[in-house]
């Protein structure tokens, strides 16, 4: 009789174990007596008496214009806070804000700021297979198909099999661009929300709740920009420490130079490495007007001083100026200039190519 009690004992706590849901877990465990306390009066001091000291230091503050007086019991989840996650470079948030907002600083100047949000969202969108309704950039809003997602729910207790609740969500994506275009904030808003578990459909979702899904999806968007900026600097790195084609030719000016096979945002910080294997050192630079400032030591031994035989010097020791450009949708000019900023002659440019081209086709330069 003991021992049927005890195996029976068993059974009922694994039982109460078994039914908490997720819901449950998402809410306070214990009584909920509370919700039915009442608030206390004033305490009514007659006229004639002295009224006693009141301490505020447990005061609640007031609930706000726009709080949910429903969120109380288990309706009131007690999950962490979602926050948005500033990740991409010149990124941040704004305190206070309830929106699922986060604001771009212009970093890149390859292409505009907007340009680089709506195609990595649309890209986004694209990876994931979800659908666009509609997209007007002058109007500065997205609003996405539905989102369809597939989520294991805990079953009951005495069943083995999880159920599926589908959940399906369309987000609102509007653009905030500064009047200079260098800021801009993203803003995400969910537009409709529906998820069905068996034969029950749920449509309407809490604040809290809301919001938590608004900033889910934007955390994934911001996650996925940030990979693509990672990945296309790796693709820069590589493709500076390859090896580029130089010619000889002209700058924009007319004056002798070497003309490189790559944009300007590759020869820039290949020239640093191209300088320092040629024997010089780089004492300042100004990346906005493509000048470089550097000095070349002459010392014996420098790696140009081993492609001539006898006195002949091609470069006397000193200081110089480098004059890097754009040439052009692909290719960049490089002028070498005295330190009174007076380019070389075509002669002296010639002399000195042989060495500047080698070192500039020559792959995996040391970063």
């Amino acid at each position: 009789m003991n021992r049927t009690l005890a195996i029976a004992s068993s059974v009922a706590m694994v039982a109460l174990a078994g039914c908490s849901s997720q819901t449950d877990r998402k809410t306070a465990s214990g009584s909920y007596e509370y919700l039915k306390t009442q608030e206390q009066k004033v305490l009514q001091v007659p006229a004639d008496l002295d009224s006693p000291n009141f301490s505020d230091e447990f005061a609640l503050p007031p609930l706000g214009k726009k709080a949910d007086a429903t969120l109380v019991g288990k309706t009131l989840a007690v999950q962490s806070p979602a926050l948005v996650l500033p990740l991409v470079t010149g990124s941040h948030v704004e305190e206070g804000k309830n929106s699922a907002t986060i604001w771009f600083d212009q970093v890149d100047d390859s292409q505009p700021l907007s340009q680089a949000i709506w195609n990595s969202l649309l890209s986004f969108l694209d990876e994931e297979g979800i659908g666009v309704d509609s997209f007007s950039p002058e109007e500065k809003v997205l609003i996405t198909d539905w989102m369809i997602i597939t989520k294991e729910i805990d079953g009951p207790w005495y069943s083995f099999i999880d159920e599926e609740s589908e959940i399906g969500r369309r987000f609102e994506f509007s653009l905030d661009v500064k009047p200079h275009g260098r800021s801009a904030a993203l803003t995400v808003k969910l537009k409709d929300y529906m998820q069905t578990l068996g034969n029950d459909v749920v449509a309407d979702v809490s604040s809290m709740q809301e919001r938590r899904e608004e900033v889910e999806v934007l955390n994934q968007v911001i996650g996925h920009y940030e990979y693509q900026i990672q990945l296309a600097e790796t693709r820069r790195i590589a493709r500076i420490r390859q090896g580029i084609n130089t010619e000889m030719g002209f700058n924009a000016d007319g004056d002798a130079a070497y003309v490189v096979d790559a944009k300007y945002d590759v020869v820039w910080p290949r020239m640093l490495l191209v300088l320092r294997k040629l024997g010089f050192d780089v004492k300042d630079l100004d990346k906005s007007n493509g000048l470089l400032f550097v000095t070349y030591n002459g010392d014996q031994g420098s790696w140009w001083d081993g492609l001539f035989s006898g006195d002949k010097k091609l470069l006397k020791k000193g200081d110089y100026r480098l004059k890097v450009a754009q040439a052009g949708a692909e290719r960049t000019s490089v002028t070498f200039m005295n330190n009174e900023s007076v380019p070389f002659e075509a002669n002296q440019v010639s002399d000195l190519y042989s060495a500047f081209a080698e070192v500039m086709s020559e792959d995996n330069l040391d970063i």
